[in-house]
C-alpha cells in the first residue's frame, strides 16, 4: 500500500496498513480506543470514523471495533471496515497471535512461564484476579524474560486470552508490576508512561485468508529503561 501522508493520519494513530477490509495502526499513549464516560470524542474509533468519511458530513462510512488497548498502552490496534469483517476477525481471534513487550519492576523468579487466573471487574473499574472459577473469566498470559537490569526486566508476552487489564493485573499479581502503572503497581513521578506495548498482531486476512503480521515500533521511553533490539 502507499504510505499515507502524515497530514491525513488520525492524531494519535499512525496507520501501518490499510486495505478494503481493515485499518491497522500504532496507537499512541494516552488516547482512548473507544468512548468512555469521561471522553466520548477523543477516541481512535471516532477519529477513524472521521478519517474514512474524508470530511463528508453526510457519509455513513464507519469502522468497527475488533479489540481494544488500555488508554496508556501503545501499539498495534486493528479495526474492521465492515460488520462482516469485524465478525470474521472476532470469530478467528483465538488464532490471532498477540505479542506484547512489557517492562516490569524487579526480576522474575521464573524466566518463562504461564500465568492463569479468573478476572473480574468491580464497580470502580478495577480488575481483580482470583483462582475461583466462579469469580470472573479465565485469563491466560504467557511470558518470556528477554533482558534484565539491576531494577527492571523486559518481557515478551503472548496474550492467549484478551481480558481487560489482563497483562497488568497478572504481572502485578506476581509481585512484578509494569513500570508506570499506578493502578495496579507503584505510583511514581519518575515513570509517567506505562511500559506496555502491543508489538505485533498476526491474523488471518478476511479476504484472501492468508496470514498477515503487522508490527509497531516501541516508543522511545522503552529504550531509556532497557536497551534492546525491539
Amino acid at each position: 500500500m502507499k504510505k499515507i501522508p502524515k497530514k491525513h493520519q488520525p492524531r494519535g494513530f499512525e496507520i501501518l496498513h490499510e486495505d478494503l477490509d481493515v485499518i491497522v495502526g500504532n496507537k499512541a499513549p494516552g488516547v482512548l480506543t473507544v468512548a468512555a464516560k469521561w471522553d466520548r470524542e477523543n477516541t481512535i474509533h471516532n477519529l477513524l470514523n472521521l478519517y474514512v468519511r474524508k470530511g463528508n458530513p453526510r457519509s455513513n462510512k464507519c469502522v468497527y471495533v475488533v479489540h481494544r488497548l488500555d488508554q496508556a498502552t501503545t501499539g498495534v490496534l486493528i479495526f474492521a471496515k465492515t460488520q462482516q469483517v469485524q465478525q470474521f476477525l472476532k470469530d478467528d481471534w483465538k488464532s490471532t497471535i498477540k505479542t506484547y513487550y512489557a517492562i516490569v519492576h524487579g526480576k522474575m523468579p521464573k524466566k518463562s512461564g504461564t500465568i492463569s487466573s479468573y478476572l473480574e471487574e468491580d464497580e470502580n473499574y478495577v480488575v481483580h484476579s482470583s483462582k475461583d472459577s466462579d469469580k470472573g473469566k479465565l485469563a491466560i498470559t504467557e511470558y518470556e524474560v528477554l533482558k534484565e537490569t539491576e531494577k527492571f526486566s523486559l518481557l515478551k508476552i503472548n496474550l492467549l486470552t484478551g481480558k481487560k487489564n489482563q497483562i497488568r493485573v497478572h504481572l502485578a499479581g506476581e509481585g512484578h508490576p509494569i513500570v508506570g502503572d499506578p493502578k495496579y503497581g507503584k505510583a511514581s513521578t519518575n515513570f509517567k508512561e506505562l511500559r506496555l506495548h502491543s508489538a505485533s498482531l498476526e491474523f488471518t486476512h478476511p479476504h484472501n485468508k492468508k496470514r498477515i503480521t503487522i508490527k509497531a515500533p516501541v516508543p522511545n521511553y522503552f529504550r531509556t529503561l532497557i536497551d534492546y533490539e525491539y
